[in-house]
């Protein structure tokens, strides 16, 4: 059954300047993997970076809870497998029961979005 669903849509300029943040200011909001990924092509880490903030404020929309949406954001990791990303969730750093979670992210050179879908067996 499904519990969630979220989308969110972001202009990818703005993060034209995160690969200027410091690495404290980045780990706010991403993992040092995902930083790390941002980072290795700068032609297109503003995209990579905007993507992964929109499956986190897409995510925030599917949990539909009053938890605070940096709390959400330290427990998410966007991951890159060869079948595509996948969210992986730090259940317990939420205290919630854990989900099924799928994601879906595309991006181009002016914006970026994700979906996301909670699903309970």
């Amino acid at each position: 059954m499904i519990t969630g669903m979220g989308v969110d849509i972001v202009r990818v300029d703005r993060f034209k300047t995160w690969h200027t943040k410091s690495a404290h200011q980045l780990r706010k909001v991403f993992t040092p993997a995902e930083i790390a990924y941002c980072l290795q092509t700068p032609s297109k880490t503003a995209q990579r970076f905007a993507v992964r903030f929109a499956a986190r404020e897409a995510f925030f929309k599917a949990l539909k809870t009053r938890l605070p949406l940096l709390t959400v954001c330290k427990a998410l990791e966007v991951v890159v497998s060869p079948t595509g990303p996948i969210l992986q969730v730090s259940w317990p750093a939420l205290n919630l029961e854990p989900q099924i979670t799928h994601l879906s992210l595309a991006h181009e050179k002016d914006m970026a979005i994700a979906s996301v879908i909670l699903e309970r067996d």
